[in-house]
């Protein structure tokens, strides 16, 4: 079997598998565990995976702070938070999470009737200042200064006493085994207290966060009702969360 050929099996485990394990891939593919081991390493030198003890995993989006992640995509995100916008019906409680993906969906809410919107983000609840519809409910606690965004005890606390309709979720990756997940995992438990208070949960997709995976798990895919994702993504990667019965709205 060509090198390449090895490679593009190590590809499709990862991405069926959500990660690959050497000696589970060498008995699959009738191959050496040293042979799988070197693929792995000059993978990882390539950038494909993330090597760990006993294989691979999907490599980690990184973190770069909230000014840093405004300048990246933003006309993608721009067309997602515009679709999930158009969502909102009058009367409802949306939660927002914090993220530039979700500031975008604050930007785009409709001005033509009022709805409430709850937020942990100060940054989300700033841009809501001048909307002349919206009634901002802001969750406080300890500021998690990386995504701007309370973590804690308290905001779980105020996140109990409301019944959202909608939840706009930000993740780090989002992956059809591995689920959702963040960077930190006091974040991540405030997501996915927020999810389980909610009557249905969307997440926003960038090319980027799809099919990866981070170090915190939010949640699991099959707890979302639906993701608004970048279009162009080809069918191919889409097919796995459809065949999850998630709604799939491309933007």
């Amino acid at each position: 079997m060509l090198t390449s050929q090895r490679k593009d099996l190590i590809l499709d485990m990862l991405r069926r598998e959500g990660q690959v394990v050497a000696k589970r891939a060498a008995e699959e593919f009738s191959l050496s565990e040293d042979t799988i081991r070197r693929d792995l390493r000059e993978m990882a030198a390539d950038g494909l995976l993330r090597r760990v003890h006993g294989g691979a995993m999907p490599i980690s989006p990184d973190l770069p702070d909230l000014s840093a992640r405004r300048v990246i995509s933003s006309e993608v995100k721009r067309k997602l938070g515009a679709a999930a916008a158009g969502m909102v019906k009058p009367g409802q409680l949306i939660f927002l999470d914090g993220g530039t993906s979700t500031a975008e969906i604050a930007r785009a809410l409709p001005r033509s009737f009022a709805f409430t919107v709850a937020t942990h983000s100060p940054t989300i609840a700033a841009e809501l200042e001048h909307h002349p519809t919206a009634e901002v409910i802001l969750i406080g606690g300890r500021l998690y200064k990386h995504s701007m965004v309370a973590v804690g005890a308290m905001p779980i606390s105020q996140i109990s006493l409301i019944r959202p309709d909608i939840f706009f979720l930000g993740a780090t990756a989002i992956h059809p085994s591995r689920g959702l997940s963040t960077g930190d995992l006091e974040e991540a438990a405030v997501k996915r207290h927020i999810a389980s208070r909610t009557a249905e949960t969307f997440v926003l997709v960038t090319d980027e966060k799809l099919d990866a995976s981070s170090p915190c798990t939010i949640m699991p895919i099959s707890d979302l009702a639906g993701m608004i994702v970048q279009s162009g993504l080809g069918e191919e990667r889409l097919a796995p969360y459809r065949a999850l019965e998630l709604e799939i709205i491309e933007a």
